[in-house]
């Protein structure tokens, strides 16, 4: 080794040393785990082990998606997950802006602590709380809505097409605040001088925003978007487990993959078929990706993840 590459690696010698716990939890967290994926390829049972249980080639995922549900849990997967990303990015934005517009930093740290609250919470006490409103005999909308005007009361855990509406409102409540914290910190990076500059020219406060603060969130609005493209396969097994109250009456709007593999293990106990799910959702999260950073890349170069 050359003293030049030697007085190199002293200079960086601390910042090695500092991303050394981060390296080894993700050694021992994510890529050691995944000598486990074998088990998506084999007739696991617990007598044998991973590594001595029968191989069956793609017998798990046929398994997987000859079932007479497959469609039914993929499209609500894929179509819940998109919308989701969709109004809980513009959403987040929003309020984003909104908050950039509160000069008073106390009412600002107060809005930031009311709106990261529901996403701190555990989704089993947002299921419960949703159960106060939407219980049969003393929920709050019945009892409190619907009796007084007159009104027929619903059965809310027994009525399906109700509840993709209450998912998609309880994903948006939990999770928005925490990306609209992230692009506030984007929005308080522009330099006042853009705006400064924008109204001696004459622009409103929405040309603004549509020419100074979006075009800076884009980068962050990109990145956040292809991580989300990239758990698109996954679901929120609690939003769609316990909120719900795993009601079968409700399956039909409320089964995703996860919760589908879940079932399954507790009710067959088939390990094998639950690894190839985790497989197929890894591999088109993975897929998918590729193809979006792809997409931006062609688009807007600067902005491509990689």
């Amino acid at each position: 080794m050359s003293e030049k590459t030697l007085r190199k690696v002293k200079r960086q010698l601390p910042l090695y040393l500092m991303a050394l716990p981060g390296l080894i939890y993700l050694l021992i967290n994510n890529y050691i785990p995944m000598s486990g994926l074998v088990v998506a390829f084999k007739n696991f049972n617990f007598k044998d082990g991973i590594y001595s249980s029968p191989w069956c080639g793609f017998q798990n995922f046929k398994y997987l998606f000859s079932t007479s549900t497959s469609f039914v849990i993929t499209r609500n997967t894929l179509l819940y997950n998109l919308v989701f990303i969709v109004l809980n990015t513009v959403v987040a934005i929003a309020i984003a802006i909104l908050l950039n517009e509160i000069k008073n930093r106390f009412f600002v740290k107060s809005f930031q602590t009311v709106i990261l609250l529901p996403y701190l919470l555990s989704i089993i006490i947002i299921g419960y709380l949703v159960y106060a409103f939407l219980s049969n005999d003393m929920g709050f909308v019945n009892t409190q809505i619907l009796r007084p005007m007159g009104k027929e009361e619903i059965n809310w855990y027994t009525t399906p097409q109700y509840w993709p509406f209450i998912l998609v409102f309880v994903n948006t409540l939990k999770n928005f605040g925490f990306l609209a914290i992230i692009y506030y910190a984007t929005v308080i990076s522009i330099s006042s001088d853009y705006y400064e500059a924008a109204q001696l020219d004459g622009a409103g406060k929405l040309k603004q925003i549509w020419y100074i603060t979006l075009p800076f969130l884009k980068p962050t609005v990109i990145m956040m978007v292809l991580l989300a493209i990239g758990r698109i396969f996954f679901s929120d097994f609690g939003l769609f487990y316990q909120v719900p109250q795993n009601s079968g009456a409700l399956f039909s709007v409320t089964n995703t993959i996860d919760t589908y593999v879940y079932r399954a293990l507790i009710q067959l106990g088939d390990v094998g078929m639950a690894s190839a799910a985790g497989v197929y959702q890894s591999i088109v999260g993975f897929v998918l990706i590729l193809i979006t950073n792809l997409i931006v890349r062609k688009i807007s170069p600067e902005n491509a993840l990689f």
